[in-house]
């Protein structure tokens, strides 16, 4: 999907997120009173219309995972028969906790700007598993064209098998054997890397057995699979599981039916599945590559290690929870900051204040580590080594590592920031002593936010000035401050790196000074109305600053042409 198409879906979250969250917290009040008072109909038929009010909404904004969520709600809701009894409190249990996650993923949808649905896939098969209805699969919401599949083991070397009937039947038990272990490996949960190295064992000799058969491909991309999940560390979750004992039903048939069960071609559901794991591994091994780019795919760059991170942020703690902790690591933080600054100039500098601020970065250190942010954590602790040594050798830093340790403490002030829209995740924890891009600083987002506040006061008034100037029969006193508030504005842009509309902002700025102040004749109108619209052009593009969505550059663009079309 186009960014701008992004920034669009984006724009009509925004207008109805308030109404999305309103509606939440009134199913949710609806399913609570419903279970204090089972009796009550009209609660329960509440909560079902509310979540029929969400899944519209849902729709209109084009949020997969949220429409799916409430459809299946809707119907575990119509399941619950007025006055249930006990045996009903999974089902109203379940149907509480959806409606948390669900306010949970708004919220964090809010925050990335992207829509991800396969987050909200465990709790919707956790309604359907509630009902005794089959789990959707991981592959729910890939859509790929499975129909048309290429040769899975051209670049997989499979040696021809040879042998008799009776050797077929030995080697394809053996390896039903080999697959069962490594299923019982991923059910009971222990060592995965074994199990992923004998998957892709029975894979390959299964792939000797069936060669040149339909079934063959099946198992060369499952070798494939295999070797891609233990390349990259995925994980075994509920569906990847049931996805093996499905496969494990295509090596019983080959054991017990023989070759003629290796004629058999696999469904397309099993292949999309297969091809899902591949693609969310974010793996650019050649295999790999081969086979998405088949499909006209590219590895995702939302790979399953961060599948699990955002995962856990979205079932850990919420927003205002990490605000909180956020502002209070801030705080210690500050304190830090002050003393550094007053060893910087030199303002009676005390040896002891070391001691001072190595027991802070200590206690925040340990903070850190509860919260599982190993990195960062390791990272104050070797400022902390640093602060120690300088105490014990009795100096006062240099200058140089003066300027290194406020690097060190403004990078994790930067993290902890981060924390609010992250969440404590593998992310956040990566920002210790890495290079952050200047588009990713929260200091240059802050930056953003204040030049864009202050850019769009300036362009509100640039268009009263103008406007008046034009009411008053082209009193130049409405302008004379014009052309310094637009310059001052131009340096703001220039200091966040947005030179082509500080450009478009100078022409402005120059074409009031020039064909409006200096004048000695009444301006055309086709020059006030360029420069309105320039002016307007400027005050659109200027609302996109400091947000996630990418600046839309054709409002510049549009800028810039009205000001050609009359020489401006």
């Amino acid at each position: 999907m186009v960014q701008s198409s992004l920034a669009t879906k984006s724009q009509s979250f925004d207008l109805v997120k308030h109404e999305i969250e309103q509606t939440i917290k009134q199913a949710e009040s609806s399913l609570e009173r419903f279970q204090e008072n089972r009796e009550s109909g009209e609660d329960l038929q509440n909560c079902v219309d509310f979540l029929n009010q969400l899944r519209g909404i849902f729709i209109l904004v084009e949020l997969r995972g949220g429409t799916l969520l409430c459809q299946e709600a809707v119907s575990m809701a119509n399941d619950v028969p007025v006055g249930a009894n006990d045996d009903k409190n999974i089902l109203l249990t379940t149907l509480n906790g959806a409606l948390f996650i669900l306010r949970r993923y708004v919220e964090y949808y809010q925050q990335q700007q992207q829509d991800h649905p396969e987050l909200l896939l465990p709790v919707i098969n956790d309604l359907r598993e509630a009902r005794n209805e089959k789990p959707y699969p991981e592959s729910c919401f890939f859509d790929i064209d499975v129909k048309q599949r290429p040769d899975f083991c051209s670049s997989l070397p499979v040696a021809p098998f040879e042998g008799n009937e009776a050797d077929y039947e030995v080697m394809a038990r053996r390896m039903r054997l080999t697959l069962q272990v490594a299923l019982l490996g991923v059910l009971r949960e222990r060592s995965e890397v074994v199990s992923k190295k004998l998957l892709g064992r029975a894979a390959r000799g299964f792939s000797r057995l069936c060669q040149g058969e339909p079934m063959g491909q099946m198992w060369c991309l499952v070798s494939i699979v295999a070797d891609a999940m233990l390349d990259r560390a995925m994980g075994f979750n509920k569906a990847r599981k049931r996805m093996l004992m499905r496969i494990e039903k295509y090596a019983r048939e080959v054991v017990y039916v023989g070759k003629v069960a290796t004629a058999k071609d696999a469904p397309d559901s099993l292949i999309r599945d297969l091809i899902y794991v591949l693609y969310r591994s974010g793996s650019s091994n050649p295999e790999v590559t081969e086979v998405l780019s088949a499909y006209n795919l590219q590895p995702t760059d939302f790979p399953d290690s961060m599948l699990e991170a955002h995962a856990r942020r979205l079932y850990g703690p919420g927003a205002d929870v990490l605000k909180s902790l956020s502002e209070a690591l801030q705080e210690e933080l500050n304190q830090l900051k002050d003393k550094l600054d007053i060893i910087e100039r030199g303002i009676e500098p005390d040896i002891t204040e070391l001691a001072s601020i190595a027991d802070t970065l200590e206690r925040l250190a340990n903070t850190l580590m509860m919260l599982d942010l190993q990195r960062l954590a390791g990272h104050a602790r070797q400022e902390v080594e640093k602060l120690r040594r300088w105490e014990k050798e009795k100096r006062l830093p240099v200058d140089r590592e003066l300027y290194e340790l406020a690097d060190s403490v403004l990078g994790i002030e930067d993290a902890v920031m981060q924390m609010v829209t992250r969440g404590i995740t593998s992310e956040t924890d990566a920002l210790a002593g890495a290079r952050i891009r200047p588009e990713e600083s929260t200091y240059l987002r802050e930056a953003m936010f204040v030049v864009a506040d202050e850019a769009r006061s300036a362009l509100t008034l640039a268009k009263r000035a103008v406007t008046a100037f034009i009411e008053s029969d082209y009193d130049k006193l409405h302008l004379a401050n014009l052309p310094a508030t637009l310059h001052s504005i131009w340096g703001g842009l220039q200091m966040v790196n947005d030179p082509d509309a500080a450009a478009v902002l100078a022409r402005v700025a120059v074409s009031i000074q020039e064909r409006l102040l200096d004048a000695r004749e009444a301006p055309d109108n086709q020059v006030l109305e360029a420069l309105a619209d320039a002016l307007t052009s400027l005050e659109y593009y200027i609302e996109s600053i400091g947000k996630r969505e990418e600046s839309n550059q054709d409002l510049l663009k549009l800028a810039a042409s009205s000001l050609d079309d009359v020489g401006l």
